[in-house]
């Protein structure tokens, strides 16, 4: 295996560079969902402490990392 300098220096790249994308479309993919659910999301989670309200989008969170890491991945 060769491990030269150029190579590793490439594939630091392409990782930070899929890193980026995926966090992109992490937040846009959040903020759609976001805008889409009804009501204030950040009322509901620091004013009213509404737990049911964090756990799933925790989970909606969950899944759309989940989707987005196998879309990078291919």
């Amino acid at each position: 295996m060769n491990l030269d300098i150029g190579h590793i220096l490439s594939l630091a790249v392409a990782s930070i560079v899929y890193a980026v994308i995926g966090l992109v479309a992490f937040l846009a993919c959040f903020y759609l969902v976001d805008k889409l659910t009804p009501g204030d999301l950040w009322k509901e989670l620091v004013e009213k402490k509404n737990t049911a309200v964090a756990i799933f989008f925790g989970f909606i969170a969950l899944g759309m990392s989940l989707i987005i890491a196998a879309c990078l991945h291919g």
